[in-house]
């Protein structure tokens, strides 16, 4: 590792350094992955069974480029701040307070939108598998104790940080990206071609339309970024160079990326090779994932242990790495606004955390109960999405002097998929 007393290397030369991947690098590649298969093995699946097979193989050229992408811009455009400390702090210091106040708040709801989907996801999948094994015989969802009990565990266990997440999440993402393979293999048998739906929309732009629609799952499937902030925070922390840091983050980043790519993929085509469209729309309807609807409709015990092992695991390891993203969102919202009007002391810093936790806990309780579908969810959030993964960093590329020189072509693509990720939930309302 650099010291402080090291030279700085140029990014271009710090690729250039053999810099050893160690355990700590690969347990940020390991929460990147969990981060993201949460939402690929629940949401992608179901809407590829609706959409059929050519609409889905577009949306999915458009958005795994641009995930690619924007995760590298996201990481390049934050680590040349000098004060790498949180999302609020970093934008403070290239646009001001109140700028930083605007985006941290839109950065909020996009952590908020997926907290509140895996939060309703894992309390109805448990209480459905519940059922399904005949542990009880009605849904425990809807009951008060049952969310606040299981949402309160999550909390307390993403609260206590990133080395007690590398304990708890590390050997539940090794196990569940070992079962979406064999899972994916374990479904072959059960492929059958008319499950799919290989029939075009009627006309191109119905199948624009349904393109876009499909967008932000296929972005979904695989992205991570929630946690990227965190990792590079946590990178700089360890590394007194910067140019080592962002290396070793975008190595990390690039290393979840390709494992992602071809697990989620060969995961989600078995699924819509063995799954109806009529099953998949039933899913959607029940606001059951897709693992939850493996277990019901296919035969056999060796899919529904492994679909509920994973569902189970894959859920609760994403919820506790976008933790690190939402506490560190929350906490940026709070500092920013507090430091307008007081001089924060060491006691307000030590009870924020707990602060955070508690009002987490009851707040996507309340959501629960409420029921809202996670797919809606999903879908109709995505321009916040869209605004602060995608066109704040190319923004911060075109203001700020220090971050022209990530100036490219992927640039624009980027701003281009976080428009279509924008104007998506305007498709939505077109569907028939």
């Amino acid at each position: 590792m650099a010291t402080a007393g090291n030279k700085a290397l140029p990014l271009d030369r710090a690729s250039s350094e053999r810099i050893p991947f160690t355990l700590y690098d690969a347990g940020w590649v390991v929460l990147c992955i969990g981060m993201a298969i949460g939402s690929g093995v629940v949401f992608m699946p179901l809407q590829m069974g609706i959409k059929g097979l050519w609409t889905s193989a577009a949306a999915l050229a458009i958005g795994y480029p641009a995930v690619h992408y924007l995760s590298k811009l996201y990481i390049r455009s934050l680590s040349e701040s000098d004060e790498c400390k949180d999302y609020s702090g970093i934008i403070t210091e290239y646009l001001g307070k109140n700028w930083s106040i605007v985006l941290s708040v839109v950065y909020f709801l996009t952590l908020t939108k997926a907290m509140l989907a895996y939060t309703t996801t894992i309390t109805h999948d448990v209480s459905s598998y519940l059922q399904v094994f005949h542990v009880t015989e009605h849904s425990l969802s809807s009951t008060g104790w049952f969310p606040l009990l299981l949402i309160g565990v999550f909390v307390a266990i993403a609260s206590r940080g990133e080395k007690m997440l590398f304990k708890v999440s590390g050997p539940l993402i090794v196990v569940k990206l070992s079962i979406v393979v064999f899972l994916g293999l374990a479904m072959v048998p059960y492929w059958h071609i008319e499950n799919v739906n290989m029939a075009a929309p009627d006309g191109i732009l119905s199948f624009v339309r349904d393109v876009l629609v499909s967008l932000p799952f296929a972005v979904f499937s695989i992205v991570y970024i929630q946690i990227l902030n965190p990792m590079n925070v946590a990178f700089r922390k360890v590394e007194a160079d910067r140019a080592i840091a962002t290396y070793r983050s975008l190595r990390a980043s690039k290393y979840a990326y390709m494992i992602l790519v071809v697990s989620v993929l060969f995961f989600a085509f078995s699924f819509l090779f063995s799954i109806s469209a009529a099953d998949a729309r039933y899913a959607v309807s029940q606001n059951i994932s897709a693992l939850a609807l493996a277990a019901r409709v296919i035969p056999g015990e060796t899919v529904k242990i492994l679909a509920t092992v994973l569902n189970i695991v894959a859920i609760l390891s994403a919820f506790l790495g976008v933790y690190l993203g939402f506490h560190d969102a929350v906490k940026g919202i709070v500092v920013n606004i507090v430091d307008r009007f007081i001089t924060r002391g060491p006691m307000f810093d030590r009870l924020l955390p707990a602060g955070v936790a508690v009002t987490s806990t009851l707040l996507l309780t309340g959501w629960v109960m409420a029921n809202i579908s996670s797919m809606a969810l999903l879908q109709w959030t995505t321009p916040t999405f869209g605004l602060v993964s995608c066109l704040i960093p190319c923004y911060l590329v075109l203001r700020v002097p220090s971050l022209k020189k990530f100036r490219s072509a992927s640039v624009v693509f980027v701003a281009f998929t976080g428009f279509l990720l924008i104007v998506a939930p305007l498709f939505k309302l077109l569907e028939r």
